[in-house]
């Protein structure tokens, strides 16, 4: 099968990868700006020369596996021939069920059309095409390359055939899948914004530090990653767009936390910009 990902960003690479060296499909990774897909191509060499350091590739599998991956600006050119594309650019509404729109039009009626929303309504997207049955969320993790699970959500006219395909494709990927029906958050991004909006609170009540916070998460309750570690990660500017989203459609539980807010708008926002709950400006500056 041949798969589209629209999107070259952090998540868009992890699932190209996924794609074409684990799943063995051939891929194309999608994006308007050249830059970010030779940011995306880099990525992926990364993670193939370090399966090559640890000995799980062989060199002439690295070679192999960037043939199967080619780098597309064009949308139309992009989706030729594909049976699956995964969208996977920022969580804005109107911005996918733009793109949403546009590739119902250029893609073949047989063509699956998923959605990597962490939170956002699978029906409203797919309102934005003339075949909703087609359309389907597959909620993938960061990093990709090593979270196992892929949340498959079903929007209200998914159709069996279309859960068929990318449950499919996840297991190929060698995820573990679990089916969602649609509802806000779906189930890890509801339980995880509870989580991490809680852990705001608690810093800003003086609780206890960041990192004892997260240190007793991860000891305490056997998480791999602290909340505070997870939203530097992901970014505090998408945690807050999730929270805002849940808050409008589930009430003053999903409030977010005034600190959250705060660190948002003094532009502290993980470690894409060196800075979030924690200091990496040194990190990065290393890494140059």
């Amino acid at each position: 099968m041949r798969l589209t990902i629209v999107g070259g960003g952090i998540m868009g690479s992890g699932i190209a990868y996924a794609a074409a060296a684990v799943a063995g499909f051939e891929a194309v990774l999608n994006d308007l700006s050249n830059e970010r897909l030779d940011q995306g191509l880099r990525a992926i060499t990364q993670l193939l020369d370090g399966g090559i350091e640890r000995g799980k590739l062989r060199p002439e599998d690295k070679s192999a596996i960037l043939a199967r991956l080619h780098l597309e600006q064009d949308l139309t050119a992009a989706v030729d021939g594909a049976g699956l594309v995964i969208e996977a650019v920022p969580e804005d509404l109107e911005l996918k069920r733009k793109i949403f729109g546009r590739l119902d039009r250029i893609t073949s009626p047989d063509t699956v059309l998923a959605t990597n929303t962490s939170s956002l309504s699978i029906s409203e997207i797919a309102s934005a095409t003339g075949d909703p049955s087609r359309v389907i969320g597959m909620h993938f993790f960061n990093p990709v390359a090593k979270m196992k699970l892929i949340e498959i959500v079903r929007g209200k006219e998914t159709s069996e055939e279309a859960f068929r395909i990318v449950e499919n494709v996840a297991h190929q990927m060698g995820k573990e899948t679990v089916d969602v029906h649609e509802s806000p958050g779906f189930v890890t991004s509801r339980i995880n914004a509870l989580i991490g909006n809680e852990a705001f609170h608690m810093l800003e009540a003086g609780v206890a530090s960041a990192e004892d916070i997260d240190k007793a998460v991860k000891l305490g309750l056997n998480h791999p990653m602290g909340p505070f570690e997870m939203i530097d990660m992901v970014g505090l500017d998408t945690r807050l767009g999730v929270l805002n989203y849940l808050h409008e459609r589930l009430g003053e539980t999903y409030r977010p936390s005034s600190l959250l807010v705060q660190f948002v708008r003094e532009g502290r926002l993980g470690r894409k910009v060196g800075r979030g709950v924690y200091d990496y400006r040194e990190e990065k500056a290393r890494k140059k």
